[in-house]
């Protein structure tokens, strides 16, 4: 892997990490927080009784009221503008007229283009009455994420991120899915490096400052595995067992590293009961 100053190319090139400066870490912030001010509002709308179409709908709106785009929204033609992943879906679970169940755990995973920024993040939403062992799922895996960032500082590698998010999911009789990972972002949806969940101390990619990528670990009640179903998008688990998922795109800085999608209104973990 190769580092470059993100003004010299706006293209991904294999083995080049971009390296942003403040301007990149200002659009980002930007980008970060109208993704996080929309995923507070689905605390207060994802309900039981209410579709995810109904959800999607809400989520271009607000897009286009504060003058952004969903990434999603005809990306490689995906027709909507949010991924809603219902109980076994891992990710990339399409929104449908399907009323959301007592019980269901769901995870909205957003991202919106403002100014050519790309702000990405996802969070939990328990509907109902959640059975314990779901709401315990939930609760690893944004352990899961945080344990990661704080990893996430110059000098540290993608190994010693990923190998915090294993030990400790797999410690709670949890699996880290390894089919998908997170990814590099900024002016670019999907960009290097590709960011996993799962690996060893001091291997992979070294953090340094003007790094920008997001972390969005999928963990399993049961085993690792997945399957993509015929839609070409909806990745389930294989032996139909709850997965959850949270993500935060984040920018190293020289100290440490600094999250973009934070809550503005501190609802970072359901349940949201403080929500507007």
């Amino acid at each position: 892997m190769t580092y470059i100053d993100a003004n010299v190319t706006t293209q991904r090139r294999p083995g080049q990490i971009k390296l942003y400066g403040p301007e990149g870490f200002e659009g980002m912030r930007r980008a970060g927080q109208l993704a996080a001010r929309a995923l507070d509002m689905m605390a207060s709308e994802a309900k039981l009784g209410v579709t995810t179409a109904h959800l999607d709908k809400l989520i271009f709106e607000f897009g286009m009221d504060h003058g952004a785009m969903p990434a999603t929204l005809m990306y490689r033609g995906y027709k909507y503008s949010v991924c809603t992943s219902l109980n076994h879906v891992v990710c990339h679970g399409m929104p449908e007229n399907k009323p959301l169940r007592d019980g269901d755990i769901v995870n909205i995973d957003v991202t919106y283009i403002l100014d050519g920024w790309h702000g990405d993040s996802s969070r939990m939403y328990l509907i109902g009455d959640v059975p314990r062992r779901a709401a315990r799922l939930v609760d690893v895996t944004y352990n899961a994420l945080m344990r990661a960032i704080e990893m996430v500082r110059p000098g540290a590698t993608m190994g010693d991120m990923a190998h915090a998010i294993q030990t400790y999911a797999e410690s709670e009789r949890c699996s880290v899915v390894r089919d998908f990972c997170g990814h590099g972002i900024g002016r670019l949806f999907h960009d290097e490096p590709n960011v996993l969940h799962y690996g060893e101390p001091g291997e992979g990619v070294a953090f340094r400052p003007g790094m920008i990528f997001t972390i969005e670990p999928m963990i399993n009640l049961g085993r690792p595995h997945v399957k993509v179903l015929a839609d070409g998008w909806t990745a389930v688990t294989r032996d139909r067992s709850l997965s959850a998922q949270f993500e935060h795109t984040v920018g190293v800085t020289e100290t440490g590293c600094e999250i973009f999608t934070l809550s503005p209104k501190g609802l970072h973990r359901p349940p949201y009961d403080d929500a507007a």
